[in-house]
């Protein structure tokens, strides 16, 4: 599987709603659901969790959880629903994650981690990968974390993502742990040194596809989250430059491409604001990006949205360039 760039798994953000929506806009990229917990998995409603659409592919899915039954169970069931690859979060900082025990929490427990991969392992022939951060709290000294992944490589782990800022627990808020702790790529880096056959991914603090292809001199992969949510068409560039692909759709066709999709789950019962939200930045740095906010903000990302005004949406497309003046740049 091309892990050469991949979208982080974000909470609230990455369902298959935003998911269909990217892959419009990329063909290569690997997307990455929101973490599910495994015990959710196992007692909810399965399909409700778990379905999506087979244009998404390829999409891994991405697991919280720290029992080992439970995780195996998630990963033989995402196997079954189709998905190409079973991620382990070790990575989330938030004080309810903690609290439940799984996240960046585990990170302090590895011989639970390896014993949970090893059921995984057991139960799907995915590729079973890890999200994990290079430390936690005063534990982000490099021998502690080559000892955390040399000990997750003898499970069989082959793909690590690695967030290259520690999670500072119980403290920060999952945002101030997206920012205040500095990033130290050079540790990730070290890591691709030391485990040569092991595939190594970098994430955070990512935004550019210059800033890819420097670090993809380093690392063999990397992982953006939050610029690809405010600005999604940054994947076209990414396409261009780092997959070589130029048939990328403009940001209209995106549109005209998403309006049958919307069409087919608002008969499904979703409501159009689910899907619409997450089309708030594709117009981000350009004439009438935002008219095309305030628009989208007024009239498709509310709970009631009118369902009839998805068949005018592309007349508003055209509308957008012409709404404010060449110097009125959102």
């Amino acid at each position: 599987m091309n892990r050469k760039v991949s979208v982080a798994p974000m909470m609230d953000c990455t369902d298959k709603h935003e998911r269909y929506f990217l892959r419009l806009i990329s063909k290569n990229v690997l997307l990455y659901t929101e973490m599910i917990v495994s015990e959710a998995i196992d007692r909810g409603d399965k399909n409700k969790l778990l379905s999506f659409s087979l244009n998404e592919k390829p999409v891994a899915l991405q697991l919280g959880g720290s029992s080992p039954k439970l995780l195996a169970n998630a990963a033989r069931i995402g196997e079954e629903f189709g998905y190409d690859e079973i991620n382990l979060n070790l990575g989330c900082p938030s004080k309810k994650v903690e609290k439940n025990k799984f996240g960046a929490c585990l990170i302090k427990e590895p011989n639970l981690v390896a014993e949970c991969l090893n059921a995984m392992h057991s139960k799907t022939k995915l590729p079973v990968t890890v999200k994990t951060r290079i430390g936690y709290n005063d534990v982000e000294d490099y021998k502690s974390l080559f000892n955390f992944i040399n000990l997750l490589k003898s499970t069989g782990v082959k793909t690590f993502i690695i967030h290259a800022r520690k999670a500072v627990l119980g403290k920060f808020t999952p945002k101030q742990n997206l920012n205040i702790p500095p990033l130290k790529y050079e540790m990730v880096y070290n890591l691709k040194k030391d485990f040569k056959d092991l595939e190594i991914m970098i994430n955070g603090g990512i935004g550019s596809t210059n800033e890819i292809k420097e670090h993809l001199n380093k690392v063999d992969g990397v992982m953006i989250g939050r610029s690809i949510y405010h600005s999604p068409y940054i994947l076209a560039d990414i396409e261009k430059e780092i997959f070589n692909n130029k048939n990328v759709l403009s940001r209209e066709e995106i549109i005209e491409n998403l309006v049958p999709y919307v069409k087919d789950e608002i008969k499904k019962g979703t409501r159009m604001n689910q899907i619409m939200r997450h089309t708030l930045g594709l117009f981000h740095g350009q004439t009438g990006s935002s008219f095309w906010k305030r628009y989208l903000s007024e009239n498709m990302c509310v709970r009631d949205a009118d369902v009839k005004k998805i068949d005018h949406i592309m007349d508003k497309v055209k509308l957008a360039p012409q709404a404010h003046t060449a110097t009125q740049i959102d």
